[in-house]
């Protein structure tokens, strides 16, 4: 089991920034991804940023160039720094771990951005 807890949400003005941080506890060994998505009111759950053990990093196409995906193995956290924020950015954003035959999901943290 992973547990995941998210941090860092909030209410920011468009062209502001955030950081959003996730703590995993648990089983953290078996863990070889880890993610960012959110979930806009009335639409599907998306990726937003992931980052696998090797490093590597992928985006969603709508926040690159915005957003940066890091992790710190030491302290077992993982963030997100959103950067240049659109209200379009407006969602719950969820943390996810990947031990490539389970998922596990944080409760989520809400970022709203205002126009």
């Amino acid at each position: 089991q992973v547990q995941l807890v998210e941090s860092g949400g909030g209410l920011v003005q468009a062209g502001g920034s955030l950081k959003l941080s996730c703590a995993a506890s648990g089983s953290i060994f078996s863990v070889i991804n880890m993610s960012w998505h959110r979930q806009a009111p009335g639409k599907q759950r998306e990726l937003v940023a992931s980052i696998f053990n090797s490093g590597a990093t992928n985006f969603a196409d709508s926040v690159k160039g915005r957003f940066t995906i890091s992790r710190d193995n030491a302290k077992n956290m993982v963030y997100l720094q959103m950067n240049s924020l659109k209200p379009e950015d407006t969602a719950v954003y969820y943390c996810r771990a990947s031990t490539g035959s389970r998922g596990y999901w944080g409760q989520g943290t809400q970022v709203t951005v205002s126009s």
